[in-house]
């Protein structure tokens, strides 16, 4: 069923937008609680006086929605997030943790206003919006950066492995070395034989 909002209601929606809510979730809670008026085809009339009843209400709460874009416009979140060996994060970064972020940030803005550019599944910079009001967006972004112990053991095994290829590489070369010094070895061994040779035919 379509209902009108007469109050802001968390994870639904702000004053005066329409909704569609299950026909109990508005019978039994919303519209009882004053909280939200039909707005059927039969009650257009009354849902339009609402509608004009709630304006001033409607403007108080993007005012309130104005000031929270304009304290979260530009604002960059930095989070710390660990990655798997193709680079990729451990899962993508979800809107209740940019919720979470700004909350701490002093923002209030619910995880359903906020919406990705491009999915957040790996290291670097991300723009994100939040619709916290009709025409009302905020736009701000997540910086992904790798956990510093992670990178400190990434670091330590990428060094472990280039010391370990440097001594493949040190190994091969004395081995080849090896290699040439008994090719000459037998080369002198053969040089003899034959001397030897043609002084016992002499």
């Amino acid at each position: 069923m379509k209902v009108i909002l007469t109050e802001k209601v968390p994870a639904l929606g702000s004053v005066g937008e329409l909704v569609n809510v299950s026909p109990g979730y508005g019978r039994n809670y919303l519209i009882p609680n004053r909280k939200a008026v039909i707005a059927d085809e039969g009650n257009k009339k009354q849902a339009e006086h609402h509608k004009r009843a709630l304006a001033k209400k409607v403007e108080e709460e993007k005012n309130a929605a104005l000031d929270i874009k304009k304290a979260v416009d530009g604002v960059v979140l930095t989070m710390i997030k660990k990655v798997g060996g193709n680079g990729n994060l451990f899962g993508t970064v979800t809107s209740t943790e940019v919720s979470k972020a700004l909350k701490e940030l002093g923002h209030e803005v619910e995880k359903r206003v906020i919406s990705f550019v491009t999915p957040i599944k790996t290291l670097g910079e991300f723009e994100v919006h939040a619709k916290i009001f009709s025409e009302v967006v905020a736009e701000f972004k997540v910086k992904v950066e790798i956990d510093p112990k992670q990178a400190e053991e990434l670091k330590k095994k990428q060094e472990a492995a280039e010391r370990a290829a440097v001594k493949r590489k040190e190994a091969a070369a004395k081995a080849a070395e090896a290699g040439e010094e008994a090719e000459e070895g037998a080369e002198a061994s053969d040089t003899e034989a034959d001397a030897d040779a043609e002084t016992t035919e002499e």
